[in-house]
């Protein structure tokens, strides 16, 4: 992705006159699936494609000029409109001005294009990428860069939640702001602590396999998963009063058992899932550590199980594509993202890969009619001011 393409139709589709580019990037998760909402541990990074954009005041009081450049479609709309744009790309945009407005920057009219090369429905969050690269250009623009990253981190959350119907965690926004080249991070979402990992596997290649089936989160079953989690917590919190119980992450593995019968086998299953999660970040980042490669695919594969069979977000095309990465002998392979199509993220040796690439095309041609999309992760900095 070249600034001179976003610049090229920001000039184009507007007055003539150039702003400043920003970007900020899409993420990959090596492990820790669903546990940011639950107030677990994730352990994501960012990855080198993302979202780029040209922002600019326009001088007027509260006009939003936008154009997105992939689409080939212009939205403009009033930041006093307390209905927003109808495009659901633009809703981002709306969103973020108003939660930036929220924390005190004084946005006023500005001009936007955007695009983006971060894989859509693969569960990387060109979505986040898009809040985070907004945010930043208006704290730049019209902020004075006086609103912190963690603050623009649940910008982002926030404009999800309420502008794009996403109950979401903060994972995403969290990986796209503080991510930085050749390191993963260990996030803490209940304390928001965090430490960076540098990741350099040698002798292995992180490679995500795109089902090319698209899932739709908004006002879907991932706010029901949200929802039966949020149950549990309650049941464990009503035999409990002594406690404080805000998410799974203050729950037992033995205080889960005592109300398995009451909040039901579909809920007791899914925070079953949650529980064993939050272990598995941590052994991976133990593995990590010690060089232990094959330690941390044997979580990978743990935690597919575990999303496929107990969580229940996976598909026919996610566990076909994890059952023929262990036939080639991948060392560690997983769904990533929300779930219900996307990516699986496969850690391969160096001289498997070739073999297992060109076996997984093959077969997932033949069983699905669907040609694989294949992408080579490279971790990336987080968003940033370009130009």
């Amino acid at each position: 992705m070249k600034i001179d393409h976003v610049r090229s139709r920001f000039v184009k589709h507007f007055d003539g006159l150039t702003g400043n580019v920003y970007s900020s990037p899409g993420r990959i998760n090596l492990i820790g699936e669903h546990t940011d909402y639950n107030g677990g541990f994730v352990f994501p990074g960012a990855v080198d494609c993302g979202i780029m954009a040209e922002m600019r005041a326009n001088g007027t009081e509260d006009t939003v000029m936008a154009y997105a450049i992939d689409l080939k479609d212009r939205v403009d709309f009033k930041l006093s409109d307390p209905k927003g744009p109808k495009a659901s790309w633009a809703r981002y945009i709306y969103g973020i001005a108003k939660e930036m407005q929220k924390l005190g920057v004084p946005v006023k009219g500005f001009n936007i294009a955007f695009s983006g090369d971060v894989p859509l429905g693969a569960g990387m969050s060109s979505s986040a990428a898009m809040e985070s690269c907004f945010a930043y250009g208006l704290n730049d623009i019209f902020g004075d860069n006086k609103v912190s990253q963690w603050d623009m981190v649940l910008a982002g959350q926030a404009t999800e939640h309420n502008y794009c119907g996403v109950n979401c965690g903060i994972m995403d926004q969290f990986a796209s702001v503080f991510g930085q080249a050749g390191k993963l991070m260990r996030l803490d979402c209940r304390s928001r602590e965090f430490e960076y990992f540098p990741f350099d596997p040698k002798g292995y290649k992180l490679v995500l396999l795109n089902s090319c089936v698209k899932h739709e989160l908004a006002g879907s079953p991932y706010n029901d998963r949200r929802r039966s989690c949020e149950n549990v917590v309650k049941a464990i919190a009503a035999k409990h009063p002594e406690g404080k119980f805000e998410t799974l992450r203050d729950c037992t593995w033995e205080q889960l058992d005592e109300v398995r019968a009451e909040v039901g086998e579909e809920d007791y299953k899914r925070a079953h899932f949650v529980l064993g999660e939050k272990d598995r970040v941590l052994a991976v980042c133990d593995a990590l550590v010690a060089g232990d490669y094959e330690t941390v695919g044997k979580k990978m594969y743990e935690t597919h199980e575990g999303l496929s069979k107990e969580y229940e977000v996976s598909c026919e095309e996610l566990d076909f594509l994890n059952e023929v990465a262990k036939e080639n002998g991948v060392t560690g392979s997983r769904i990533m993202g929300g779930g219900f199509g996307g990516c699986t993220i496969n850690l391969v040796k160096d001289e498997l890969y070739d073999k297992f690439i060109a076996d997984a095309r093959a077969k997932y041609r033949a069983k699905f009619n669907r040609d694989l999309k294949v992408y080579d992760v490279v971790i990336g900095d987080g968003a940033r001011k370009l130009c």
